[in-house]
């Protein structure tokens, strides 16, 4: 029984100190079902096939997180023309992320996660309930190839394109 009781423990104290981390770079992207600014939902598996830049933010409308998401706009047919799509992940609201697209024109999907369990499960969750300013690069398949923690708004979108960029040329082509 004691020994019993101490690997429950040992598992439970795991799961503490597991949780809140990123997934490894290598491992398949976590999954996740959202709703995006005009009320759509959308899955990692609708992104199949592309690379996907996956950016969480702490909150629409903010000084930091409007030069993000304006870089990336300003860049979106960059990432489209190399085979990426962009999504914007935050604790907002549809109609929070619905007024901030809006506003600023943005023509990727950010998706609502107010509850914060993608954003946990992706290891971003702050303890004030909002999101760290992180990436992940997810390649066509599914799988996480760069992480990138400590996000600098102003220089972040030039570093995914042509991360993106180079993963491609290693692959062989442009598309994987």
């Amino acid at each position: 029984m004691n020994r019993f009781l101490l690997i429950v423990l040992l598992g439970a104290f795991a799961l503490v100190a597991l949780a809140g981390q990123s997934p490894a770079v290598g491992s398949a992207a976590p999954n996740f079902r959202l709703q995006d600014q005009n009320g759509d939902w959308h899955q990692l598996s609708d992104y199949q096939g592309q690379w996907l830049a996956v950016y969480f933010y702490p909150e629409d409308e903010t000084p930091g997180c409007t030069t993000e998401a304006c870089s990336f706009r300003d860049s979106i047919y960059a990432f489209q023309a190399i085979g990426a799509a962009v999504i914007g992940i935050s604790v907002d609201d549809v109609d929070s992320h619905k007024q901030f697209a809006s506003k600023y024109k943005l023509p990727f999907t950010l998706l609502a996660d107010p509850g914060g369990r993608i954003t946990e499960t992706y290891g971003a969750l702050a303890d004030d309930g909002r999101a760290h300013r992180e990436s992940f690069l997810v390649n066509p398949e599914g799988v996480i190839v760069k992480h990138y923690g400590n996000v600098d708004p102003q220089t972040h979108t030039p570093q995914v394109l042509a991360d993106i960029k180079m993963f491609q040329k290693d692959a062989g082509s442009p598309g994987s």
